[in-house]
């Protein structure tokens, strides 16, 4: 299989083509590109964003192999905490996450979440379960990585979860948002691919990459 996937960029002026630029995506992830690197090493840089040379403060980081795998992808220190920032704010609003929820507060749901929530920390008090605890008080819904999706009735891998937001009683987001808590064991990179996000919140995210590419370029 061909690591990577190219896709050519056309560029159009007034009755001619200016000029053609080919970009390279991962075979495992069409969303993400993968750039020489420009120090001139045989490693790649891995960003969302199309843009040539890529911006190392917000590349996902880099690889010397592709696709990417957990000994050949090294992690860029600041692109998580952008990654966390964007999900604290957007997880409430993504429709599979609202889904997810709506799912939590069906007769079936709450049975569904507790029994989740057991299997991640071994608890069963109300305060542990994913669903509802004593008095109807709700539960935390786990946002997750897409690279793997889980059996019905199964919590995704720790290294899955970048972390839960909470529902109260009556199936809404905790303080509008549902208070994201990072879930501190998430891998960017695993053998089962790289970073797979829904749609919405991978729209989201390079909306967000893009103003800080522009922020780091004004200050050039």
């Amino acid at each position: 299989m061909n690591p990577v996937t190219t896709t050519r960029f056309l560029r159009w002026a007034p009755r001619r083509i200016t000029s053609l630029r080919t970009l390279s995506t991962l075979s495992n992830n069409p969303h993400i590109y993968a750039f020489p690197d420009p120090k001139g090493s045989s490693s790649h840089i891995l960003s969302f964003l199309p843009t040539e040379p890529p911006t190392p403060s917000i590349a996902i980081g880099s690889t010397t192999q592709l696709p990417p795998t957990p000994k050949s992808f090294t992690e860029n220190s600041r692109f998580l905490p952008i990654l966390h920032a964007v999900i604290a704010e957007n997880a409430s609003l993504d429709p599979q996450i609202q889904s997810e929820a709506a799912v939590m507060i069906s007769n079936s749901g709450a049975s569904f979440f507790q029994t989740a929530r057991r299997q991640q920390t071994g608890s069963s008090g109300a305060s542990d379960q994913g669903g509802y605890g004593s008095g109807g008080q709700g539960g935390w819904v786990h946002v997750a990585d897409q690279r793997r999706i889980p059996d019905f009735g199964r919590i995704p891998d720790p290294e899955d979860i970048f972390g839960s937001i909470e529902v109260d009683g009556q199936g809404k987001f905790v303080d509008g948002h549902g208070r994201y808590s990072p879930s501190g064991t998430y891998r960017i990179c695993t053998n089962d691919g790289i970073l797979g996000l829904t749609d919405f919140m991978r729209q989201k995210l390079v909306e967000r990459l893009r103003v800080q590419e522009a922020a780091e370029r004004n200050k050039a």
